[in-house]
């Protein structure tokens, strides 16, 4: 009877990634980064090292950043009426990229580190690195944000 058992369990398909990031975005929608990241330490090896872990990784931080974002309306109004508050902008870019506006969090970050790139520690690069991270590396977003970046940091 073990046999018939391993057998049946042997037929079973391997977990892949695809499944695997399925499961943890599901779970990153449903605001759930906790059980996202219990299920993703406990990936099989064969998979654990895979680029598909690290933006999976990446997803988790910024729901975990989404849960905590503010009011998008009232972080634009207070980096409008003080456009050198750093910490209102990247307020703002967490607030933007929780409410889905990828593009314009990247933008805010990007200004932030045009502005002071050492401000808490390089946080807009860091914050810039885990969004590139959690997208498709040949994203536009991803494309068009490294360029810039690149270009301030080299300029």
């Amino acid at each position: 009877m073990m046999r018939n058992q391993s057998s049946a369990t042997s037929a079973l398909p391997a977990p892949d990634q695809v499944s695997f990031n399925t499961v943890i975005t599901a779970l990153g929608h449903a605001h759930k980064p906790d059980k996202a990241e219990a299920i993703l330490n406990g990936a099989p090896a064969e998979i654990s090292k895979a680029p598909e872990q690290e933006a999976a990784h990446a997803q988790i931080e910024l729901a975990r950043q989404a849960a905590g974002a503010g009011p998008v309306g009232e972080l634009k109004a207070a980096v409008e009426a003080d456009p050198g508050n750093l910490q209102a902008r990247f307020d703002l870019a967490q607030a933007l990229h929780a409410a889905g506006q990828v593009e314009e969090a990247v933008k805010e970050l990007l200004e932030l580190f045009r502005r002071d790139r050492e401000w808490n520690d390089g946080a807009a690069k860091a914050q810039l690195f885990t969004i590139f991270d959690a997208l498709k590396p040949n994203d536009p977003i991803v494309l068009h944000g490294r360029r810039k970046l690149s270009s301030m940091i080299f300029a």
